[in-house]
């Protein structure tokens, strides 16, 4: 399995998510310091919750060999720097007490992440053993309830590497993580030990909450208080406590602290010469009430507080470390499943590497969950707050990982997007506000974001075959998509109904454009196709042959007015001031010293130009875009937008610098007119739009081409630099990045319909590739017609998926088994193979369908 290894100065940036979906999570550093600690439903970015850590201490013979905290080196901020919190005095005063560097600690750390188990290595020439931490939330695609656990699993190897028998204790210590007066009590459940962390605050308040740290180990011991004094007293205590032979003594205090104090629990293995063991500990939280802390006021003049999801599951977070100690290795070998599958990919392995960096956004504080589970999220997360709320939808355009591996909860965003966001007259807004009933709170849309909508449904209709809930929604789905030649559209789209979007166009770059462009076009003529397929299979064949109509009128004026012999462009007139008058924004658009047009692009190369056919490759849609056009427009943006950064005057945001490269949102060819103002982020280098840009190369046959877009990309997530973990753009853990996913159908050539139940493949190259779709994933071993004596094979790994068809690119076919067990079929010309035909079938965890 590719293993992505980080040491030294490379862990410097490394926080790997440890939490559920949209509950909450910590981070592991990459030298193995716990850090991050965002347990209240919003950022908290470049903090530590006190000293909590690991330690370990070796004994025999009736003494301590060794002890030392379970960190490695630091390797910056010696003079002091920017960690938040307790007893950290910044910049002058050294490296921060909290990071614990004072400390006896190892000096051969090595960080392996492997999302979603990250591991870390632990030696020294001077320790008797060795240990490995392993730590991980549940990752199970389609099983969001165990994906979405508010805890941390920590699972510590340790091994005796000497010739004497040692008896090895792990100390867990942790920081009440919540606000006086708190309390710290032992706990004792069935055959687990452990610590439960409480506040006296009211039930209703949202810094009201509780914590829980286990241990299953039958030798335990534990220290509910550190030592109450001044000055350093608390740690010096702490570890002469723990460093003096046999178990840990208890301290209890019948009085409740001021703040949060340090407990710890500990677990002990004695392992002979040379033999190897297993501890384990599990960190649950339980912080009921979800503040909609960034607008407190709210329209009520109260702040809008919700239950999470996860109090629905548990009542407390001694409930929900119990369901994990119970479930752990249920839990944790589903999760190495969807790991060990995921990593046996036949991927390139900076696509790997891209792919499962930013699934940890999934894990972040980014995400949240409202009470009945719908999911909902910032576009990023900024220190302490979300980057722009709303699940914004040309933002989630972008992404694909949820679709695929939890299309429930993607499917939850479309059901409230097409519940609250469609306004009677089918204008959407692009940012759903909370509360859901407060549909006044925002009134923008956007044509990307509207249009975008159109398509990702019938994505997510296809994926899971549910006729029924298509039908809940047409109607919406309908009137957002003829909004866009409504007259009521107050943006005049598409008033004469040409195909062709030629109003004033709000997109994700935060402005407006003026006039046809091939870049919003496009989602426009996606969506039309789209809609056809969805009017269709909602029995309106009416609507079907207009929207059929339409693209095809579309379709035409785009490739002989919008494309320039290179690539695609925006038709536009910089001088004519009379396309801003028709819509009132002559102040904000005009440049007056120039006596031209702000935020337009006109005959710059765009990065998103063909985005749209990037939709169309992995949804199944087919061409939007003339494909010799679209290689042409790529051969462009590869030319002219993919460069160093040294060659570059950017004024905006930088996400890339020096000698690294990138691929900026916009560039000119050499003698082309370039508008004094373009549009805005022109020079800015993207992640989400990289990621698509470079696997519609792919797709299109520029791999190599493709495969340097992301490298360029990754090395700039080196650890060092920035977090492999958490993509940046309007904040860090940035969705846009979810992209990056797409690599792994466009290598495999997935292909879906399960409203017709069929799926396929044509993979790039012959191998092994993880699938998921709805309440089912596995691994497919394609072969095709590179290997005609070798069969290709469908094993399901986890739930169940029925079938009747299956889409091959294999020249012949002579034979298909289930299990061993042949099965008649048919077969028909698709566009994309030979689509195989048989009586419906159903798949089930470790079923093999088998295509020879």
């Amino acid at each position: 399995m590719t293993d992505f290894t980080f040491t030294n100065e490379y862990q410097n940036e490394i926080s790997f998510p440890l939490g559920g979906i949209g509950s909450g999570c910590i981070g592991l550093a990459g030298n193995g310091q716990l850090v991050d600690f965002e347990l209240f439903h919003r950022p908290n970015k470049q903090t530590v919750n006190g000293l909590t850590h690991f330690a370990v201490k070796a004994e025999a013979d009736g003494e301590v060999l060794d002890a030392r905290i379970l960190h490695g080196d630091i390797h910056k901020e010696y003079a002091g720097g920017v960690l938040r919190g307790y007893h950290s005095w910044g910049y002058g005063h050294g490296a921060s007490r909290m990071t614990l560097a004072g400390m006896r600690h190892f000096r051969d750390v090595t960080f392996h992440g492997n999302f979603p188990i990250a591991s870390v290595t632990f030696q020294d020439t001077d320790f008797p053993g060795s240990l490995t931490l392993h730590a991980t939330n549940p990752f199970i695609p389609s099983n969001q309830k165990d994906s979405s656990l508010p805890a941390a699993f920590f699972e510590w190897e340790l091994d005796n590497t000497t010739d004497r028998k040692i008896t090895y204790t792990i100390a867990f210590t942790m920081k009440n993580p919540f606000s006086g007066p708190t309390r710290n009590a032992h706990i004792q459940e069935n055959r687990y030990s452990g610590l439960f962390f409480s506040t006296r605050k009211k039930k209703s308040d949202p810094a009201y909450g509780n914590a829980t740290i286990l241990t299953d180990c039958p030798s335990s011991s534990y220290q509910e208080y550190w030592y109450r004094s001044d000055w350093f007293d608390d740690l010096t205590t702490f570890w002469k406590n723990f460093t003096t032979y046999g178990p840990l003594q208890n301290r209890h205090y019948t009085t409740s602290g001021t703040d949060g104090e340090m407990a710890t629990l500990t677990g002990q293995l004695t392992l002979a010469p040379k033999t190897q063991g297993v501890l384990r500990f599990l960190f649950a939280w339980y912080v009921p009430n979800v503040c909609k802390y960034w607008d407190k006021a709210g329209a009520s003049g109260k702040p809008y507080i919700w239950k999470h999801y996860y109090t629905s599951l548990f009542h407390s977070s001694q409930d929900a470390a119990s369901y994990c100690m119970e479930h752990w290795d249920t839990l944790l070998s589903q999760t190495r499943l969807f790991q060990r599958t995921l990593y046996d990919s036949s991927l390139p392995p900076v696509v790997l590497d891209a792919i499962q960096g930013n699934l940890a956004i999934l894990k972040s504080s980014t995400c949240m969950r409202l009470s009945d589970g719908s999911f909902y999220t910032f576009e990023g997360a900024n220190t302490t707050a979300g980057s722009c709320e709303g699940s914004c939808t040309h933002v989630w355009n972008y992404a694909y990982a949820l679709a695929f591996l939890f299309p429930e909860l993607e499917r939850s965003m479309r059901d409230l997007e097409y519940t609250y966001s469609v306004k009677p007259n089918g204008e959407m807004n692009f940012r759903l506000m909370l509360p859901l009933s407060d549909t006044d709170a925002f009134t923008n849309c956007c044509a990307d974001g509207q249009l975008g909508g159109l398509i990702k449904f019938y994505r997510d209709y296809k994926l899971c075959g549910d006729t029924e809930w298509l039908m809940r929604h047409w109607p919406q789905l309908k009137k957002s998509l003829e909004f866009a030649w409504s007259k009521e559209n107050r943006f005049k789209w598409d008033p004469e109904e040409t195909g062709v979007l030629t109003g004033r166009q709000h997109h994700t770059l935060d402005m407006e454009l003026f006039g046809p462009n091939a870049w919003l076009t496009g989602y426009y003529l996606g969506a039309l196709k789209a809609g056809a397929y969805l009017a269709r299979a909602a029995n309106d064949p009416e609507a079907a042959d207009h929207y059929e109509a339409l693209y095809q009128k579309g379709s035409a004026y785009v490739e002989t007015h919008l494309f320039n012999g290179e690539h695609y462009i925006q038709e536009i007139d910089l001088k004519d001031r009379k396309i801003l008058r028709r819509f009132g924004q002559t102040g904000t658009y005009w440049n007056t010293e120039t006596e031209e047009m702000k935020y337009q692009y006109q005959n710059g190369c765009e990065i998103d130009q063909v985005i749209a056919q990037w939709h169309a490759h992995l949804t199944g849609l087919g061409n939007v875009f003339d494909p010799v056009h679209v290689k042409s427009a790529l051969r462009s943006i590869y030319r002219l937008n993919f460069r160093s950064m040294r060659e570059l005057n950017n004024p905006c945001r930088i996400y890339a610098l020096n000698d690294e490269k990138g691929t900026s949102v916009l560039s000119y060819a050499e003698g082309s007119y370039q508008p004094r103002i373009p549009l805005p982020y022109t020079e800015e280098c993207m992640c989400g739009m990289e990621y698509a840009a470079a696997c519609l190369m792919l797709m299109e046959g520029m791999e190599e081409e493709a495969l340097q877009l992301v490298q360029a990309i990754r090395n700039r997530y080196d650890g060092k630099k920035r977090n492999p973990w958490s993509e940046i753009e309007c904040g860090s853990s940035y969705v846009r990045s979810l992209a990056s996913y797409a690599f792994l159908p466009a290598y495999s050539g997935f292909a879906f319909d399960l409203p017709d139940e069929w799926i396929g493949f044509h993979p790039v190259h012959p191998g092994n590739y993880f699938f998921s779709l709805d309440g089912a994933w596995g691994n497919a071993h394609l072969y095709g017609s590179q290997a005609e004596n070798t069969a290709d094979s469908i094993e399901l790994l986890y739930g169940q998926l029925t079938l009747s068809g299956y889409l091959t690119d294999r020249t012949s076919v002579s034979q298909i088994t289930l299990n061993g067990t042949e099965l008649a079929f048919t077969t028909a010309q698709a566009k994309s193979g030979t689509l195989l035909r048989f009586t419906a079938i159903t798949l089930t965890a470790g079923s093999t369908l088998t295509i020879r």
